[in-house]
């Protein structure tokens, strides 16, 4: 309980916040200039870029973003191609869960931090739902301009300061991970089953309770607390994602509680950006205060909905989902547990080396 509520100092935090922040405000305000925010959920998604690789020297960091963000423009290109062929809900579920097995296990191979596969299931899941979407090249375009947009503005980062603290300098690593297949086609099989079984049962549901919308949302909080390393982790991790959405819910209905115009719902998303990369290491539930509403707000721009009808499929959704993915972090980790007994039970366990 106490680690629920500690907030760790800051490392310089600001820095890669006001980095990832003007990297989704510059391609959205341009949007805005030219009065086609409907292409603005393609732009955010591009954006995404910038949260990776934070505080990595620049070289690093220019090639793990470019990896993520041809990972984030194929996932905008898939969801286009969905959305424009008009795919049933089945199919979108079925294709965004490949997605994210192949995500994460790209994410592991990679090195690719923060890891796991919400930002690629996002993408996929969010552009594929949308009813009248944009023509495929347009969504890859936009996508593939903003990612660009968030590269350079990495490629700079180091001009202010955005470095990896010294005492952490250890612990990066460059090239591929040395994981073994048997461990990275396990990965990704979780990184699959738990999005398949929440989008299914957020699905079926949407019958019970109609005012249900959004089922790639139970597919995103799936993965969060499998996302993590170690079963306490993974834990807290789903307790935090619920606790922390049902916030951002709260925070999102007294938003959206006034009229507002595009160009504010724009200001209110760069600054909900902002403060979650402030948050998102340090306080999980905290910067979920943040990111719920930025989610929301950013869906809103591309394709607005009932308040209602938004605010309670997000917190039930996310309910399901966390519940499915603890049910694979208790269940689904069988190969890992066994080589942590392993080592326990190895006479040279308690060896320095």
């Amino acid at each position: 309980m106490q680690e629920f509520f500690r907030i760790p100092p800051g490392e310089r935090d600001h820095i890669p916040a006001f980095r990832i922040a003007l990297g989704v405000a510059i391609p959205l305000l341009v949007l805005l200039g030219i009065d086609r925010l409907d292409l603005a959920v393609y732009a955010a998604f591009g954006a995404f870029t910038g949260i990776y690789a934070r505080f990595e020297a620049p070289r690093s960091r220019t090639r793990r973003q470019s990896i993520a963000a041809i990972i984030l423009v194929v996932c905008v290109g898939i969801g286009a191609t969905l959305s424009t062929a008009h795919a049933s809900i089945w199919v979108l579920i079925v294709v965004t869960s490949l997605v994210s097995g192949l995500g994460a296990a790209l994410a592991l191979r990679f090195r690719l931090k923060p890891g796991g596969s919400i930002f690629f299931i996002f993408a996929t899941g969010a552009v594929g739902s949308i009813p009248h979407g944009s023509p495929v090249p347009i969504a890859i375009g936009v996508a593939a301009a903003s990612a660009l947009v968030s590269i350079g503005l990495g490629a700079l980062a180091h001009l202010v300061g955005e470095r990896m603290p010294p005492e952490k300098q250890s612990y990066v690593r460059v090239g591929l991970s040395p994981v073994g297949k048997a461990d990275l086609a396990a990965h990704a099989t979780r990184f699959t089953i738990a999005p398949l079984v929440a989008g299914i049962l957020g699905t079926l549901l949407i019958d019970v309770l109609p005012i249900l919308s959004h089922s790639y949302w139970a597919m995103v909080a799936a993965v969060a607390p499998i996302t993590p390393p170690g079963r306490s982790a993974r834990l807290k991790r789903g307790l935090h994602r619920v606790v922390g959405t049902l916030g951002g819910v709260v925070v999102t209905a007294f938003l959206l509680s006034f009229p507002t115009a595009d160009w504010q719902l724009v200001v209110w998303v760069i600054l909900l950006q902002f403060f979650a990369e402030i948050f998102v290491l340090r306080n999980y539930s905290v910067a979920l205060l943040f990111i719920t509403p930025l989610a929301l707000l950013m869906t809103q721009l591309g394709h607005p909905q009932p308040v209602a009808e938004l605010l309670t499929s997000r917190a039930i959704e996310t309910v399901i989902g966390v519940l499915v993915g603890l049910v694979v972090v208790l269940l689904g980790f069988s190969r890992e547990r066994k080589r942590a007994a392993e080592i326990a039970a190895s006479p040279h366990s308690d060896d320095d080396d």
